[in-house]
């Protein structure tokens, strides 16, 4: 059993890379280590926002507090980035909508696999069915499904459309198929969205982790976005946090299932940093749904617009990209969006606005 409490530089580690993935990661980890702001190395994760859709209409989505109008990556710029999938370690699909909503979401998984890279996706879980043999046939090893309740009736009162009975004979259906063709299921983790709401079910969700073959529940807390989700923050419950997640630190080590948890307000090492020390500008090429590059999804700033043509280095070299990575760690010389930073894996919990964030800018106008 494995409890985490944040992601580390390094990504999730699956069958060997080649040695060219290999080689660009090393230089990558070595110019990151040493700060530098001009890179010789390709990024490490390539991060596409195929849409900013969603089949689903979860009560505390920040789309629902959002003017934007919707947006498809489409094939002929997914292809542009695909001599990338040479270099980096691993390509993400995932953003502000559901991924797997993407008409070439498939075909993106068999480009992916055709390089040799990792793929690596968050879900919302209501399209695997449809899904199972292309991701068991391009050797998906991992990816995420979203889930806030351990039971059908609390999960779809948070998340409206969806249907956790589904889910889970989806997942043991997949399980099942990969190791009928002889394969290693992939590894799925449950992510939870912690909330008032829902915080009493964590252990529930593990014991269902367990019982449904998924073999990691992450949590992440909820960042309210308008007044209607202030109410179900969590900022200020530390005690009952930190009871909840002793219990559920508890069942996961009964059952085996590996556990990350972000830390309890309060106890974050950050202290009173306005973030954790960041390693996306130099690991991360993110590109969203609307063509345009940002520094990660959880900030609306916008860098310049994806050109296809550009040479790959101009863009990732791009005097953009050298500010950001100057400044991205230095207090006083940050962007805004990065003082308030609420990305769960580099934002401060012992800080409010990693909680709340009503007024402010927190997605991107997508055009």
């Amino acid at each position: 059993m494995e409890i985490l409490r944040a992601k580390t530089a390094t990504l999730f580690s699956g069958r060997p890379l080649t040695g060219a993935h290999r080689t660009n990661s090393e230089l990558n980890m070595r110019e990151m280590e040493a700060g530098a702001t001009v890179l010789e190395s390709y990024p490490r994760r390539l991060v596409l926002e195929l849409t900013n859709r969603c089949n689903l209409n979860c009560v505390m989505c920040g789309r629902n507090s959002a003017t934007f109008r919707p947006t498809t990556l489409d094939m002929v710029t997914f292809r542009a980035l695909e001599p990338l999938m040479d270099h980096v370690e691993e390509v993400t699909l995932m953003g502000w909508g559901e991924p797997t909503v993407n008409p070439g979401f498939a075909d993106m998984l068999r480009t992916i696999a055709d390089h040799g890279a990792r793929a690596y996706f968050c879900t919302n879980g209501m399209r695997l069915d449809a899904l199972a043999d292309v991701i068991l046939d391009t050797n998906v090893e991992v990816f995420a499904v979203s889930v806030d309740g351990a039971t059908q009736e609390s999960n779809a009162a948070i998340r409206r459309g969806s249907d956790l009975t589904r889910i889970c004979d989806s997942l043991r259906s997949l399980f099942s198929a990969a190791r009928e063709r002889g394969q290693e299921p992939p590894w799925v983790n449950f992510v939870l969205c912690a909330m008032r709401e829902n915080l009493a079910e964590l252990p529930a969700v593990v014991r269902l982790a367990h019982k449904t073959g998924v073999r990691e529940v992450k949590v992440v807390y909820l960042t309210a976005f308008d007044e209607a989700q202030v109410p179900s923050v969590l900022w200020g419950d530390a005690e009952k946090i930190e009871a909840t997640f002793a219990e559920a630190e508890r069942e996961a080590e009964r059952l085996g299932v590996a556990l990350k948890l972000p830390y309890v307000p309060g106890e974050d090492p950050a202290g009173a940093a306005l973030h954790r020390p960041c390693y996306v500008p130099w690991r991360d090429f993110f590109l969203g749904s609307d063509g345009y590059v940002r520094p990660c999804m959880s900030t609306s700033q916008k860098l310049f617009r994806f050109d296809a043509d550009a040479d790959f280095f101009d863009l990732w070299n791009a005097p953009a990209f050298q500010r950001l990575r100057e400044t991205v760690n230095r207090e006083g010389a940050m962007p805004a969006q990065c003082a308030r930073c609420y990305q769960s894996s580099h934002c401060n919990w012992n800080l409010r606005s990693s909680y709340l964030q009503v007024g402010e800018d927190f997605s991107p106008e997508w055009e």
